[in-house]
C-alpha cells in the first residue's frame, strides 16, 4: 500500500480534519439509516484514543455552492451523538471565524462537525483558496470517505496536498478489500456485472475482460449480448444499437482468455409486475410478445459452478428484475451460493453499488460477503480501472 494509515501518524494533541461521508437518508427531520455514520465510528474512536481532536468535514445533498438550510449537516447531530455515544459540537461553517473559534475551543475528547462543505462554490471546483482555508484549521488530514474519492473536490483532493495525510479506517478497509479483489487477487477471479444497459457500463466491461477469468453478465445487458448472437429477445429491455459493441467486448474477452457467462435459460413474462404469470424457456426461445425478466435455474447452476471454481468474486449489479418477486430468484440464489462459499473460506467476495447492496441484503447474503462497499460511483470507477483523485492524493 502506497498510502499511510492512522497507525503511521502521531495524533496526540493534534487537530485532525476527517473527511467523512455522512450523506445519509433523512425523513421528517431525522436520519432514517445511520449505516454511513456507524462505518466512520472506528476512525473517530481511534483518533480520540490517540489523543487527537477529530473535526469532521462532510457534504450533504447538492446545494450547488449555495447555503440551503434544509441541507444543513445539523440534521445529522442526533444520529452522530447516538452512534458516538457522546456530544458532538457543531460549527455553522467549514471555514472562517465560526470554524476557527469552534476548533480553538476544543478540549480533549471533543468531536466537532463543520457545516456542509458544498455550501461553498469552491468545493466542487477544487478551489485552492477553499482547500487552504480548510487546511488552516487542522494539523493532520484523514480521508475516510472512499465514496467521495472519485471526485477531485477541495475537501477530498485539494486539502490532502496541504497537510500530512492518511487514510481513515473505513478508507483503509475499502482499499485493502479492493486491492485484494482486483489489484492482486487469488485466482480464478469472477466478476458478476448486471444492470439495465451495456451503454452505462462500457468502461467497466472493457476493463474487466482483460483482468478476470470469468465474466457473468446479467440483467438487461445480458439481453443485448444475446441479441448480439442474433437471438430474438422479444419485448425485453435491450439496446439493439449496442449489439456491435457487445460483439467487440466478446472478441476482446476471447483474446484475453476471459470466459463470458450468459443465461442459457430465462424467465419470461408478458407484463412487468410482481407475481406476473411467467414461464422458463431456453435463452433462444423467448416468445415475441414476452420479455426476459430473470435468468433461469439452469443459468443459476452454471453460475454456481463458476463460483465453485473461483477464489475471488467481484459483484456489481443484479441478474434480473430483483425488485419484484419472483424475478429476484436468480440474484438471490447466486448471492446465497457466494455467501456460503465465503463463509466456508473458499471465496473472497467483494460487492458494491446501490442496486447490488439492496439485492444482496434482500437475499440475506450481504453480511456473509467478505466486503460490501457502500460507495456507488467510486466503486464503479475503481472497477473501471480509473484513478480516484481522493485516493491518489493520499499516496506517498
Amino acid at each position: 500500500m502506497a498510502w499511510k494509515t492512522l497507525d503511521d501518524m502521531d495524533l496526540a494533541g493534534k487537530v485532525v480534519l476527517v473527511r467523512v461521508d455522512i450523506n445519509v437518508p433523512v425523513e421528517d427531520g431525522r436520519v432514517t439509516d445511520a449505516t454511513r455514520i456507524e462505518r466512520i465510528k472506528p476512525t473517530v474512536d481511534d483518533i480520540l484514543k490517540a489523543g487527537g481532536k477529530p473535526v469532521l468535514l462532510a457534504h450533504f445533498g447538492r446545494p450547488k455552492g449555495q447555503v440551503v438550510p434544509e441541507m444543513s449537516l445539523k440534521i445529522t447531530l442526533p444520529a452522530l451523538e447516538e452512534v458516538f455515544g457522546r456530544g458532538v459540537i457543531f460549527a455553522d461553517d467549514c471555514i472562517g471565524l465560526p470554524a476557527k473559534q469552534a476548533v480553538a475551543a476544543l478540549s480533549e475528547g471533543d468531536i466537532l462537525l463543520l457545516e456542509n462543505t458544498r455550501f461553498h462554490e469552491g468545493e466542487e471546483k477544487n478551489d485552492p483558496a477553499l482547500a487552504a482555508a480548510m487546511a488552516a484549521l487542522g494539523d493532520i488530514y484523514v480521508n475516510d470517505a472512499f465514496s467521495a474519492a472519485h471526485r477531485a473536490h477541495a475537501s477530498t483532493e485539494g486539502i490532502a496536498k496541504l497537510l500530512p495525510c492518511c487514510a481513515g479506517r473505513l478508507m483503509e478497509a475499502e482499499l485493502k478489500a479492493l486491492e485484494g479483489a482486483l489489484g492482486n487477487p487469488a485466482r480464478p477471479l469472477v466478476a458478476v456485472v448486471g444492470g439495465a444497459k451495456v451503454s452505462t457500463k462500457l468502461d467497466l466491461l472493457g476493463n474487466l475482460v482483460g483482468r478476470v477469468d470469468y465474466l457473468v453478465i446479467g440483467g438487461g445487458m445480458a439481453n443485448t449480448f444475446l441479441a448480439a448472437q442474433e437471438i430474438n429477445v422479444g419485448k425485453s429491455l435491450c439496446e439493439h444499437d449496442m449489439t456491435g459493441t457487445a460483439r467487440d467486448i466478446k472478441d476482446k474477452a476471447d483474446t484475453a482468455g476471459c470466459q463470458i457467462v450468459l443465461p442459457v435459460d430465462v424467465v419470461v413474462a408478458r407484463e412487468f409486475r410482481a407475481g406476473a404469470v411467467n414461464e422458463t424457456v431456453a435463452a433462444d426461445a423467448c416468445p415475441a410478445d414476452a420479455m426476459i425478466l430473470d435468468a433461469g435455474p439452469q443459468s443459476v447452476e452454471l453460475i454456481e459452478e463458476v463460483f465453485d471454481k473461483c477464489k475471488t468474486l467481484i459483484w456489481n449489479g443484479p441478474l434480473g428484475a430483483f425488485e419484484i418477486d419472483p424475478f429476484d430468484a436468480a440474484t438471490n440464489a447466486a448471492a446465497k451460493k457466494a455467501a456460503e462459499l465465503t463463509e466456508a473460506g473458499q471465496l473472497v467476495s467483494v460487492a458494491g453499488g446501490g442496486d447490488t447492496v439492496a439485492a444482496l441484503n434482500g437475499a440475506g447474503a450481504a453480511e456473509k460477503f467478505s466486503y460490501i462497499s457502500t460507495a456507488g460511483g467510486a466503486f464503479l470507477e475503481w472497477m473501471e480501472g480509473k484513478t480516484l483523485p481522493g485516493v491518489a492524493a493520499l499516496e506517498d
